[in-house]
Order: C-alpha cells, then structure tokens, then sequence
C-alpha cells in the first residue's frame, strides 16, 4: 500500500531539527520543542463566528530546534525551504513587513512582545512531517513549537495549565493574523496548544469565555470501536492567503451586520431554541442578499452540527456520526463553496469503499478530506482512493490515519 505517511517518533524528529541546526549554526542548540498539526471532526469556519468547532491533534508534528541569542537578531533555517538561512531583527517585524514562512516564527515573538512578554533574539532549525499545505495546519504547528520554545526561554510562565495555554494560542493566532496576513480563526493554534491525548477537543469561540469555558476535552476513542479516521491529503493547491478565505469572512461579517447580531453563533443559539430550527432558517436568512445567504446557512447549520457530532460521542455512539460527517462536506461544497473536485472525489470514493462518513477538514479550496473507517476497511478505502485519483489522473493522494495525540511541548 503507497502514499501512507508514517509519523515520526520524538527521537527522530529531535535528531532531524538537532543535526539541522548544527549543520546551520556550528553549535548545539540548547532545546528541541514540537506541536502537533490538527485534523478537525466537524465544525469547520466556525471559528471566526464565534461558534463551535471539534478537533484532535495529529501525531505529525513540527520541531524547532531552539537556541536564544544576545542580541535581537533571528536566523531561521528550514529542512522544508532548501535550508536557505533567513535573517530577520525583531525590532523590524511589523504587519506588512515580514514574507513567507519566517513571519509565523517571528509573528510570535512579535506577538509576545505586543502582550506585554520580554522575548530575545533566537536562532532556530525546524523540520517537519505534517504535510505542508495539506489543510492540517502546518502552519499552527510551527507556531506553537515556537510558542513553546519561547516561552521556555524566556520563563514566561504561559505553557502550563490550559489558561496560560489559552494565552499563548492567542499570540499565535496574532501572529498569524497580523504577521503572516492569513485572516483564519483561533481553532488551529488551540488544538496544537491545548489537546490532549484520546480526545477531541470542544472549542467555543465565544467572545469573552475563559479557559475552563472555551475547552473541553470529548473522549474520542476509536481503536475501542473498531473504527479508524483516514486523512486523504489530496495535495490540490491549498493557501489561506490568496483573498478566497478572506472573502469568506467578509461575508459572515456583512452577514452578521444584516442580521443585527455580533455574530453567525447568535443566529445559530437562538435557532437551537427552537423546536423546528430547519423550518424557520429560511425566514431568518430571508434578509440576506443572494451571494451572502448561503455562506450564513452554512455557518448557522454547522454549528448546530458540532452540537450534534459531541451529543452522540458523549452519548457513546460514535458509529452514528457519519451521516453529520456527509452533511457537513455538502454544506461546505454547495453554500461556502470551499470544496473542489479532489476533495470531493476523495469523499466519494471513501463512501463508496464503505466509509461511515466523510468530508473535507479545513479552510478548503484544496487540502484535505477525513473518512471514518471500521479498522478492518482501512486499506480498502484507501486503495479506492488511491485508484479513483489514479483513474481522474489526478496527482497522487498521501494518506495518513489519525490518532489524538498530544499537545505542544519540549522534546528535548
């Protein structure tokens, strides 16, 4: 069976950041930190309405081999970036000012600084196996292992309990917003931060929630089901800079704005009260202009999704939520308009192998789809995959099985 991308183990991914960074800077780094990407079950563009979303890291984590400086000088160097060594002064990063991906490094010691922290210069060497552009978040990884490495360094006290995690999610999502010019939500770098082993985690992104709040780990333990979450990483073209998710977000907010409400999570709140939610949305949304209609029903009816997907975990019925699975990559295809013909047909054909359910994860507009398997269908699905992007003449897909995994910390 190809295309299976094996996680790497806490001493590999040491050693490849380690030797990275000796063959960059002729010296031991003083520490080795990871984080993992995340794949999200249901609740995807939620984030930024203030709603509801429900992820588990990955075992595929990024490391960054970390030692502090004198000065306010950053070197980076990447294994995924030709080990070409970037410099940036950290009292030059500002919004607008740094390109690429040293600005998710840099972005969080800016953050930091922006909140108040003391934060020095740092040399660091990262290596990666989450896949790059795969919609698994990458790019939260990389920020919280910086996170980590940071606040480890300078004793900043935020990398403990799940509040003073809660913190340093935030200066990443500051930094991924501002720095790196991607306008996404805080779902990635909370689940990089704040997950934990044999869990998903419920986030609400209600405004004003503290820690206890905002979290709370769902028991997600397939293995004892017998079922399995196959990621198809279809490697179309994934970005959430290019102005597509942006927009997006601009249509909620113009949206909410319609609607006399802070945000989509009021509609979707006020609706749950109800006793036919799904009769009364039409009249809801009736406001809205044509192009912003459906990207609120979509938001509105995710969210009540998530509510849906977390009753039957918590309900012990985890082989029922494929059908939430399917609505939600429907509603995601045909209102937000953020699938594409990779990603469905990834879907497809994982149905039509014998998946429970499926759907993309992520921003969209590429990247990747999550199928729920029995264990014992495993490798056919993946097989059917595989041929059916054979068959299209699509590139092919890389495949990886998903297991909650833990939470951002030092390796070494």
């Amino acid at each position: 069976m190809s295309g299976v991308l094996p996680a790497w183990t806490t001493d590999e991914g040491t050693a490849r950041a380690t030797t990275l960074f000796e063959q960059t800077f002729g010296a031991a780094p003083l520490g080795v930190w990871a984080a993992p990407g995340r794949v999200n079950l249901i609740g995807e563009h939620t984030d930024y309405n203030a709603g509801l979303c429900l992820p588990i890291a990955l075992e595929h984590r990024t490391f960054v081999a970390v030692s502090p400086r004198a000065d306010r000088l950053v070197r980076l160097v990447s294994a995924q970036e030709q080990s070409t060594v970037r410099e940036v002064r950290l009292d030059d990063v500002a919004p607008g000012t740094v390109e690429g991906w040293p600005a998710y490094v840099v972005g969080v010691a800016w953050a930091l600084e922006q909140a108040g922290h003391s934060v020095v210069g740092f040399d660091v060497a990262v290596d990666s196996c989450v896949p790059y552009g795969a919609g698994l978040s990458s790019s939260a990884a990389l920020e919280s292992a910086v996170a980590v490495a940071l606040d480890d360094l300078a004793g900043l006290g935020l990398g403990g309990d799940d509040a003073e995690r809660a913190a340093l999610a935030a200066a990443c999502v500051r930094a991924e917003n501002e720095i790196a010019g991607a306008p996404t939500g805080g779902m990635d770098q909370s689940t990089s931060l704040r997950a934990t082993t044999g869990n998903a985690v419920l986030l609400d992104f209600t405004p004003g929630l503290d820690a206890v709040d905002s979290a709370r780990h769902v028991p997600f333990d397939l293995a004892d089901a017998g079922l399995a979450l196959l990621v198809v990483d279809t490697r179309a073209p994934h970005a959430l800079v290019d102005g597509q998710y942006a927009a997006r977000r601009d249509a909620c907010e113009r949206a909410a704005r319609t609607l006399g409400v802070t945000s989509l999570r009021e509609i979707a709140d006020m609706l749950g009260r109800s006793e036919s939610p799904a009769d009364e949305l039409p009249a809801v949304l009736a406001a809205l202009d044509d192009d912003v209609r459906p990207r609120a029903r979509h938001v509105v009816t995710e969210i009540a999704r998530v509510g849906t997907f977390v009753g039957l975990l918590d309900a012990g019925d985890v082989t029922e939520v494929g059908p939430v699975m399917d609505a939600s990559h429907a509603s995601l295809r045909d209102d937000y308009e953020v699938s594409c013909p990779e990603l469905d047909l990834a879907v497809t054909a994982a149905r039509e192998a014998g998946a429970l359910g499926a759907r993309m994860t992520g921003g969209g507009f590429g990247g990747s789809a999550i199928a729920l398997v029995r264990a014992t269908d495993i490798a056919a699905v993946q097989d059917a995959v595989l041929a059916a992007f054979a068959d299209a003449g699509y590139t092919p897909p890389d495949l990886l099985v998903a297991v909650p995994a833990a939470p951002a910390g030092r390796a070494a």
